[in-house]
């Protein structure tokens, strides 16, 4: 598979790949109710959404009466955000960026990065740039929470191959892993058409111990691991990997 260093800026487009599918959509609003309860936020607190993508988490977020910044790279993504605020009659401050190169210092009481948004590039030490750019966002004691694909059950039941039915497309998934790094190439088919794309792409993968190493160097102390939104404990089966962090 060819090392596709940048990826991410051809990626995400509706064009091949939307996170907020029927199915992602449909389980948003209980997604973010567990996270708001997680975080103990009150209305009117400020949350940054971190790779907000289309904005399915942020409005709902919005609807519980906090003050959401969404932040993406996509500008497509943005505009399907900023819409679905406008359909669902809330406000969104969206802003566009490398997640990178966050500038925000102290201005949240809690940040989310939610459906493995995260790990997306080849250097270490961007992921380590990232987690310290979301703490220096967050007001002293502030919570982060991060939602991610759990890398020790990924690794322990690898599945190099495989196929998906997605409704008006057929999606062929091939994995490869090189070291810390999952790589992955999408062949979407066109059911009515059958024009086929391709996309490759990879991110970091991480189990309890390497994010919870990750968000120490970042400037964040781990407080709770959890294997998915229904608040289960993480264990060597469970599919996410969700940590609850503090601003060191």
């Amino acid at each position: 598979m060819k090392r596709a260093r940048e990826w991410h800026s051809g990626f995400f487009r509706n064009s091949f790949y939307n996170p907020a599918s029927p199915a992602a959509s449909a389980a948003a609003p209980a997604e973010a109710a567990f996270a708001a309860k997680l975080l103990g936020l009150k209305k009117g607190a400020a949350l940054l959404d971190l790779c907000c993508g289309p904005g399915r988490h942020a409005v709902e977020f919005a609807r519980r009466g906090l003050a959401v910044t969404g932040y993406d790279f996509s500008a497509e993504y943005l505009r399907e955000a900023a819409a679905r605020a406008a359909a669902r009659g809330v406000e969104l401050r969206l802003l566009r960026g490398d997640m990178r190169r966050l500038k925000f210092r102290e201005e949240f009481d809690a940040a989310v990065n939610l459906f493995t948004s995260f790990g997306y590039f080849p250097k270490y030490s961007d992921d380590l740039r990232t987690l310290k750019g979301a703490a220096r966002a967050l007001k002293p004691g502030g919570l982060f929470l991060i939602d991610l694909l759990n890398g020790d059950l990924v690794r322990r039941l690898f599945i190099p191959r495989d196929w998906h039915d997605l409704g008006g497309h057929y999606l062929l998934e091939e994995r490869e892993l090189r070291g810390d790094l999952l790589f992955n190439t999408w062949t979407r088919l066109d059911r009515k058409t059958g024009r086929a794309q391709k996309r490759t792409f990879f991110n970091r993968l991480y189990g309890r111990a390497e994010l919870a190493a990750a968000l120490r160097l970042g400037g964040l102390r781990p407080l709770k691991f959890l294997g998915g939104f229904d608040g289960s404990p993480l264990s060597a089966d469970s599919v996410r990997l969700l940590c609850l962090a503090r601003k060191a």
